[in-house]
């Protein structure tokens, strides 16, 4: 029997640490040595080729560990060759390695760099469209006669050199669509399951308006029914000490879901609140019930009024609308009395030990549990010294309000947890009226029950909670609403805590709560991520008990998915290359009309000039041609998106000091001096048009990448600001857009405005009703609930992109319907939100 795999063993320890140094993090290098023949072929690799100090990503060690196990019998000159190719950037993807394996097989060194690159897919981009094109063109060839011979059509397109390389589900994707054109729906042979029919939300009677509950995302409506949230009670199911109780609350809920999303208001929400607030506004809504946005306020000192605001504004931007807008504070005269109730009824009693007593007596520092000195204190007593409390007689740390619960129980949060404390800082909304402050643990459920909550909804850290949540419930003798706990959502490569974010933005790590290489809610908003995208991503996940550690790839992807079928296609070059056309004249003007999206006619279409001189991008144009490379150099022909013909290389400038190329020659291909070369890819352009405003110029055009370099920043060793990368953003520019950009910005900001102005209208009406007009409730108003950020457009080729807050843009700023154009004192500022996954490579 081989030896039990022990990674604390020296030697193994080491293999581990080796491993780490490629990319791989901590259980991918412990996997990676548990097989001692794998493992020896992956040690040998790295320390043959000197991989340590490569400054490999975690995706390149996993292919480094597989050209390892995959590649172990080619020869050393071979495997050190591919491995090389991993670390220029080269090889890429799984595909690619094995392709470079299979190559490598039947090639000894010196290997022909070329003929490795086009075997392997190195450098290869395609769009969407091209993929359609390429489906289209297969399929006129193909002996097909309906859906049964789709499989083999896919199999005959990933061996079409074209599509070799494509993503595969794009490719699947475009197939199923042709043989959609071409044979109609898809017969299956099996019946289709009954769907349930969604329920009807119910309406609720607002200042006589009929008002419905918050819409949720259509895709997300069995979420509610199924797993941890089918499975939750119904309301008035929850057991209370006392039957009455349950009565009165039936009678003031109507049977009716209320749920509640309690931030407190001492940061910005992250993605992780965003599944908070799905689970509670959306159980609330699908069941026709209500919703609370409660603050819960009871810590002034760390509460701020923008932290308020903020908070609002982001859950309405997300398209959530709160029944009622409440705060703990509202309810502090209630709770004290509870408190004092509490101590009469023996269940409370005020503690002035020491912060380190108190934790050394609840047994937090290892030692036995010992009940505090003042557990029996008499209740007058109690009760005088909590008065005193509340009159200013005690500073802060002098004493507090402690429950008396349960000290032999197994769970700490029975171990008399602090009630109050005393606080010397005004507060928000009361002032200076009150000097003790209720604690989480002491108000939230209390508010619960005055609110009638019939589902308390929250993650699974305080599960333990619960028990406390219910004792206190009972202990005063109030209505017990049941609390459930669900998994939390975190992405990876990134961090959530407030402190943490507080130091980034502190110590100039970032530009600020909104930096969009954050992903605070607001900062993904400022980056230009729809609030469909994020409803999307989170309804996606499902709801459970487990924890929800996600990549942040995924999130990308689902942001992807979003603005592929809503982003409107500009022309766009990120590094312009002037191009002139030696067969046009300098005059010629050809005015072309495009549609904004392929497969969306309804977002219109553009109109753009085609003249004498363009601009391509730099990356579209290379001196030194090779046979898997079809974008322009000497000898080829390339196509223009939208434009009449193709263009052909003639000749090209050069800068006398630098060498580099200034500008391209080329010739239309328009049938006039003889047959037309035909391309074989398409590229991107804009034209010079002054009289038009061609092209747009973008001021700076902000490439965002991950803040941290690894998948776990708090594995970081001396700590996590370690692991901060030192270059996560790129400004460039000078980039230049389509002029089609003007009317789409236009457009895209006024229908923003409009939606959100009626949706606020609405908001106002029901806060005035609920809270009264008197009530210092935050009030959002439409100009906040809409940003630059909602003008997002797709680069053709090039990334998603939108505007950012900093920009200064006339004709979008101005309410009235100006003429859209650039203006004196215009500065043009764009966020890319997401890479193209056809064209990662390119933009990472």
């Amino acid at each position: 029997m081989p030896p039990k795999f022990d990674p604390t063993d020296p030697e193994t320890s080491a293999l581990i640490s080796l491993f780490q140094t490629i990319g791989l993090s901590g259980p991918k290098a412990t996997d990676a040595a548990r097989n001692p023949k794998n493992a020896a072929s992956l040690k040998e690799l790295i320390e043959q080729n000197d991989l340590k100090e490569s400054g490999l990503t975690e995706k390149d060690g996993a292919l480094i560990a597989g050209l390892a196990v995959s590649g172990a019998k080619l020869g050393l000159a071979e495997r050190s060759y591919a491995a090389r190719a991993i670390v220029d950037g080269r090889l890429k993807t799984t595909d690619q390695v094995t392709a470079a394996i299979k190559y490598l097989q039947s090639h000894e060194v010196p290997i022909q760099d070329e003929e490795f690159d086009a075997e392997c897919g190195v450098g290869f981009t395609i769009t969407s469209e091209e993929i359609d094109a390429l489906v289209k063109q297969y399929a006129e060839s193909a002996n097909v006669s309906g859906w049964p011979d789709l499989s083999r059509f896919l199999g005959g397109l990933r061996t079409s050199g074209n599509l070799k390389w494509a993503n595969p589900l794009e490719v699947k994707t475009a197939a199923e669509a042709r043989f959609l054109e071409l044979f109609g729906p898809k017969d299956t042979s099996k019946p289709a399951k009954p769907t349930k029919a969604p329920k009807e939300p119910k309406a609720s009677t607002v200042n006589n308006e009929a008002t419905t509950s918050t819409p949720i995302p259509e895709a997300a409506t069995s979420v509610f029914d199924e797993g941890f949230l089918g499975k939750l009670h119904k309301p008035g199911e929850n057991p209370q000490i006392d039957p009455k109780l349950r009565e009165q609350h039936l009678k003031v809920t109507g049977g009716k879901v209320f749920t509640r999303f309690p931030p407190e208001p001492n940061g910005y929400l992250h993605i992780g609140h965003s599944k908070a607030i799905f689970v509670d506004f959306g159980y609330a809504a699908h069941h026709g019930g209500h919703c609370y946005l409660r603050y819960d306020d009871t810590n002034p000192e760390k509460e701020e009024k923008r932290y308020f605001d903020s908070i609002l504004e982001t859950v309405r931007w997300l398209g959530y609308e709160p029944w009622k807008i409440t705060y703990s504070s509202d309810y502090f005269q209630q709770l004290y009395d509870l408190a004092v109730e509490l101590i009469r009824r023996d269940k409370g009693y005020v503690c002035s030990c020491t912060a380190d007593e108190i934790q050394r007596n609840r047994g937090d520092k290892g030692g036995a549990r010992i009940a505090c000195v003042h557990r029996t204190r008499p209740v007058e007593e109690s009760l005088r010294e909590f008065e005193n409390m509340r009159d200013g007689h005690y500073r802060p740390g002098d004493c507090i309000l402690r429950m008396k619960q349960d000290l032999e129980d197994g769970n700490p949060q029975m171990w008399d947890l602090p009630a109050y404390r005393i606080l010397d800082a005004p507060h928000h909304r009361t002032g200076t009226k009150w000097k003790i402050y209720p604690l989480y643990d002491f108000a939230h459920c209390l508010v619960d029950s005055m609110e009638n909550i019939t589902h308390s909804l929250c993650t699974v850290e305080f599960i333990q909670s619960r028990t406390s949540y219910e004792w206190l419930c009972d202990a005063v003798g109030v209505y017990k609403p049941r609390q459930r706990e669900f998994g939390r959502l975190s992405l990876q490569s990134t961090i959530m805590s407030k402190r943490k974010l507080a130091q980034l933005v502190d110590e100039g790590h970032v530009m600020d709560w909104d930096d969009p290489r954050l992903y605070t809610l607001v900062a993904l908003r400022r980056r230009g991520v729809p609030p469909t995208a994020i409803n999307s991503f989170v309804s996606g996940l499902g709801v459970s008990t487990a924890i929800t550690n996600i990549q942040s790839a995924r999130f990308d992807q689902s942001v992807r998915e979003d603005l592929e079928k809503s982003a409107s296609r500009l022309l766009m070059v990120l590094q312009p290359l002037k191009v002139t056309i030696e067969n046009l004249p300098e005059d010629f003007v050809q005015t072309l009309e495009k549609p904004l999206h392929p497969k969306n006619a309804a977002l219109g279409t553009s109109t753009i000039p085609f003249t004498r001189h363009l601009y391509i991008d730099r990356d579209d144009f290379r001196l030194e041609d090779s046979k898997d490379y079809f974008r322009l150099a000497p000898g080829k022909t390339v196509g223009l998106f939208s434009a009449p013909h193709p263009i052909s290389y003639v000749a090209h400038k050069t800068d006398p000091a630098t060498g580099e190329v200034t500008e391209v020659i080329v010739k239309l291909e328009d049938g006039t001096s003889g047959p037309v070369k035909k391309p074989k890819a398409f590229i991107q352009w804009v034209a010079v048009h002054a009289p038009s405003g061609s092209p747009v110029i973008v001021d700076e055009t902000r490439i965002f990448y991950p803040l941290f370099k690894s998948d776990n920043p708090l594995a970081a060793k001396p700590d996590w600001k370690a692991d901060i990368s030192p270059h996560s953003m790129d400004i460039v520019k000078g980039a230049m857009v389509e002029i089609g950009f003007w009317k789409l910005a236009k457009q895209a900001f006024n229908q923003a405005r409009l939606e959100s102005q009626a949706r606020t209208e609405k908001a106002l009406r029901e806060e005035d009703t609920s809270r009264g007009k008197d009530d210092d409730t935050p009030k959002v108003t439409s100009e906040q609930l809409v940003g630059k950020e909602c003008v997002r457009f797709q680069g053709l080729r090039v990334a998603y992109f939108a505007l950012d807050k900093d920009a200064k843009v006339a004709s979008v700023d101005e309410a009235e319907d100006v003429v859209p154009g650039r203006r004196d004192g215009d500065f043009l500022v764009l966020n890319r939100i997401v890479t193209l996954k056809e064209d990662a490579s390119k933009n990472g």
